[in-house]
């Protein structure tokens, strides 16, 4: 089946299975292997993308179903040479032990602070009406569908704060 993804800004024709998830279409089919495969059950967030702005646990969506999205990456949010503030906050921050998370992390953080900024409201904010301040406690909540086995998660949410900050004044 033939399939057309926008990935990280660019167009990508591929032909493909209908079952072919979109994560192993980024990962086999367009190299982009920052994303990673955890738990293939949708439980763990390694393998966090954005489609349109949202998280999506990439290995339970199919790629097929994505024709019209605009899907980012890790790989679209920064690379080495070119780090976005939040992967410099998480590098500062020790928000990493031995990175397999790490990348589903910072596409999940640049969704929730994105999110935040919004005003909505996570299972944890004092109303509904009125998010209140991107506290610890919301930045655990609104990351609680990323797993770190590392257990690094203070560094996490030190980094996410940072970078949430930073954004404020920007």
């Amino acid at each position: 089946m033939d399939v057309t993804l926008s990935v990280n800004g660019e167009t990508h024709k591929l032909d493909i299975e209908p079952r072919v998830t979109l994560l192993d279409a980024l990962r086999d089919r367009l190299g982009l292997t920052g994303s990673k495969k955890g738990c293939d059950h949708g439980q763990c967030g390694a393998c966090t993308v954005l489609v349109n702005g949202r998280r999506v646990n990439s290995c339970l969506s199919l790629a097929v179903m994505h024709e019209d999205d605009e899907i980012t990456t890790i790989e679209g949010i920064g690379m080495p040479d070119d780090l976005a503030r939040l992967q410099q906050d998480f590098v500062e921050c020790d928000g990493y032990q031995c990175g397999y998370c790490t990348p589903g992390q910072i596409v999940s953080a640049t969704a929730a602070i994105e999110e935040a900024k919004l005003g909505w409201p996570s299972y944890v904010s004092p109303s509904l009406a009125d998010m209140g301040e991107l506290t610890d406690e919301e930045i655990a909540e609104r990351m609680s569908g990323n797993l770190c086995r590392c257990s690094a998660y203070p560094g996490i949410r030190q980094a996410i704060a940072r970078a949430a900050e930073a954004e404020d004044k920007a």
